[in-house]
């Protein structure tokens, strides 16, 4: 009995050390966490801690209770490789009423290399008090520039005052497992802008909001977007690219296995008069419509926010060529399943469409959608309803180019669940507990028992 005794102690003694974590909770920095008290410099000092090299690169934002926040930076470069912040509470914008600081974007990490953002809390941007401010400056939610081997996954974003989350100027990222829900009349909210980045993975997200799900910018390439459910909302977009007369460049483009349900837009790429460079190698495969009103549309005569109905005013455009589009099925809001305004200065050209059938939703009967093309020089369709005159019939798959779509396929519905809870049990003040009590507890009933 004596020896179960001491081997009892032992265990819990050895739990204790072992319970010890130098993880950062933002409560013992001073965060109140009412959801009313500004808890900006409590997040502020516990950044600079962590950042600094404590806490074993760990911050806790805990489970049950609500941060107030005014516009945050958590600038690196840290001493700490790979950092990771935790979020299981909530994470509250001020109104614009309330607002101090810069009105660009409201929480930025930036500068920070390996940076872990995960958890099931929410990230709240309070923006509807912004929302009828069209014109004026609005913050975006959360953004990331400079973050290389970035990874974010399993929050819920809702009501940004403008696009939910931006990522620019990041090499090698993962977006996964987000929920991102804004109403469908709030303007310029997108989910997820991704600009001036590459070795991008977007995958397992559920989209609702007032713009674009996912809008790839100028100075992308080697992205990767599967398994995204988005609507409402104006879809997935290359673009918009060359406004102002700038010079766009985007490439090897992956987007597969999605969902467009009620969208303004399926998959679009939009660019403005004027511009210059290219849009290159881009694939959409695997596309499930419901109720689009553009399904598959590249617009080259786009201007703020609609279509220029005129003929080209400008001596210039950004090219697009090498697009792919295959395995598009379901039903067109308008008339027009397929829709090419392309430019006359600058032609698409290698435009390619395989297995595609798209339906009018309103003719109850089953209609194909009409398709219409102008200035597409070469490419190829086929099994393409609606069929298209610009395009060359076709059976042979292997006249397309070889595209960089190398994503798995994937079945069902995208897992939208949250990540799983972390090692480390939060309401215990950050302490690794799981792993450890697991194993000790299973000693403990091998030699007792």
């Amino acid at each position: 009995m004596q020896t179960k005794t001491w081997f009892l102690n032992f265990s819990v003694f050895i739990l204790t050390i072992f319970a010890y974590s130098k993880a950062l909770d933002v409560t013992q920095y001073g965060a109140v966490g009412d959801g009313v008290t500004d808890d900006s410099q409590a997040f502020l000092k516990a950044w600079e801690a962590v950042c600094s090299g404590t806490g074993d690169g760990q911050l806790i934002v805990p489970a049950g209770m609500s941060f107030m926040l005014q516009p945050l930076k958590f600038q690196g470069s840290c001493k700490s490789t790979p950092i990771a912040v935790q979020i299981l509470g909530t994470l509250v914008a001020s109104s614009r009423g309330k607002w101090k600081g810069d009105k660009n974007q409201w929480i930025l990490f930036s500068d920070i290399e390996g940076l872990v953002v995960d958890g099931n809390g929410k990230i709240n941007g309070q923006g509807s008090s912004w929302w009828e401010h069209k014109g004026s400056s609005r913050p975006t939610g959360l953004k990331f520039k400079n973050c290389n081997n970035l990874r974010l996954r399993g929050l819920t974003h809702v009501d940004s005052a403008m696009a939910h989350i931006h990522i620019n100027g990041c090499n090698d990222v993962t977006i996964s497992n987000l929920r991102i829900n804004a109403p469908e009349s709030s303007p310029n909210t997108d989910g997820i802008d991704i600009a001036a980045s590459s070795n991008v993975a977007i995958q397992d997200c559920v989209i609702a909001t007032g713009d674009d799900c996912i809008a790839i910018n100028s100075g992308t390439a080697n992205i990767r977007i599967s398994g995204i459910d988005c609507g409402p909302g104006h879809g997935i977009s290359i673009g918009s690219l060359g406004k102002d007369e700038g010079v766009a460049s985007v490439e090897d483009i992956c987007v597969q296995n999605c969902n467009f349900r009620g969208t303004m837009n399926g998959a679009r790429i939009k660019t403005w008069p004027g511009g210059s460079g290219y849009a290159r190698r881009i694939t959409f495969n695997g596309i499930t419509l419901d109720n689009v009103e553009n399904p598959i549309i590249i617009d080259q005569h786009y201007k703020h926010g609609d279509s220029d109905k005129s003929t080209d005013d400008k001596s210039s455009a950004v090219e697009v060529s090498k697009v792919v589009y295959s395995n598009f099925v379901g039903t067109s809001k308008s008339e027009y399943g397929v829709n090419f305004r392309c430019s006359e200065r600058a032609p698409c050209t290698e435009i390619f469409m395989k297995d595609v059938k798209i339906n009018t939703a309103s003719s109850g009967m089953g209609q194909v959608a009409q398709g219409q093309c102008l200035n597409v020089r070469g490419g190829v369709t086929t099994l393409a309803v609606p069929g298209l005159e610009c395009l060359a019939l076709s059976t042979d798959w292997g006249t397309l180019p070889e595209q960089a779509c190398m994503l798995p396929q994937q079945s069902g519905q995208p897992d939208t669940r949250p990540s799983q809870d972390p090692l480390w049990v939060y309401g215990s003040g950050g302490k690794h507990l799981g792993v450890y009590s697991v194993v000790l507890t299973s000693l403990i009933n091998l030699f007792w028992f």
